[in-house]
């Protein structure tokens, strides 16, 4: 009974020491996922004024993009693509389902396509795929530290544009929805092309008072433009961050609801044990007693008086 008994309690130890780790990475989870959404609902209410700035601008200029850096020799069958996934496990199916969703996507479109990734475990499935990644990001652990991610990401984009190496660049990222729940989205950010710029001139003004726009010259478009790459891809990493954290917290949620289960089952084994081994030595005793009273005892030994 000792080493039955013995081993369900060291079990038990180990099942509650997790339980506890769980709950910390659930109380982390719930925790950032505030953080993100807040920042994406800021984000949103930013977007939309500098849409509407860009389309002020295309609806008065009523020619190509200026101010945005065109590159000829660039193939325009070659595609760019960032994926955002994670760097850390627990997640549950996060990562395989964004490297799928972007690795059906690339594949029905023309031309080779060259990754990003931001996240070693998103990283690992898009090579298993036989993608081919140019490059390593690190995930960002708050929202602070999302504006250098994004330079980092502009950076080596632009340079490799600038070198002709692609033409398209998309973002691939999980979008929040409600609760735990997450989608899988991209968004083709460049070129910046006449399609472009026509959806953008269609977008309509809220109220009744048109716009004017105050520079005639490019820097206000380059302005607007840099604007928009840099919250397209801010938003897309404080989206991915929010679905990351709603998939972390879902599946530390069933998992300590798994390890309850698994707790409730060994108490009960326990206890079942101990009382068979209780019941056990009473009948040893109950018996030794009975050999006793009726004289079963050794040889020569005399009934017992009591």
């Amino acid at each position: 009974m000792s080493d039955s008994t013995g081993g369900l309690s060291r079990q038990i130890r180990s099942a509650g020491e997790l339980q506890s780790v769980v709950r910390t990475m659930k109380a982390l989870a719930a925790s950032s996922i505030g953080q993100y959404e807040q920042s994406v609902r800021a984000l949103g209410d930013y977007y939309r004024t500098v849409e509407l700035g860009l389309g002020a601008c295309f609806r008065e200029s009523k020619s190509a993009p200026r101010g945005v850096k065109r590159h000829r020799s660039a193939d325009p069958g070659a595609i760019g693509a960032v994926v955002f996934g994670s760097d850390q496990g627990l997640v549950g199916p996060f990562n395989d389902v964004i490297a799928d969703f972007a690795v059906q996507t690339l594949a029905a479109l023309p031309g080779k396509a060259e990754i990003w990734a931001v996240g070693e475990r998103v990283n690992a499935r898009l090579a298993e795929a036989g993608l081919t990644v140019m490059g390593l990001f690190s995930v960002p652990d708050s929202v602070q530290a999302i504006t250098p991610l994004v330079g980092q990401i502009q950076i080596e984009s632009e340079t490799r544009r600038a070198k002709g190496e692609y033409a398209q660049l998309y973002l691939f990222h999980n979008r929040p929805k409600s609760g735990s729940v997450y989608q899988p989205v991209a968004q083709r950010l460049l070129p910046l092309d006449t399609g472009w710029q026509l959806g953008l001139a269609q977008v309509s003004w809220p109220t009744k008072l048109l716009p004017e726009v105050m520079c005639r010259d490019p820097v206000t478009l380059r302005a607007l433009i840099r604007e928009y790459l840099f919250i397209s891809l801010f938003r897309a990493c404080a989206e991915s961050l929010a679905s990351e954290n709603a998939s972390r917290l879902a599946a530390m949620q069933r998992a300590d609801k798994n390890i309850d289960d698994l707790l409730e089952t060994l108490h009960r084994t326990f206890h079942r044990l101990r009382q068979a081994g209780i019941d056990e030595e009473l009948f040893d005793v109950i018996s030794g007693f009975e050999a006793l009273s009726t004289g079963d005892g050794p040889p020569g030994a005399g009934p017992t008086k009591f």
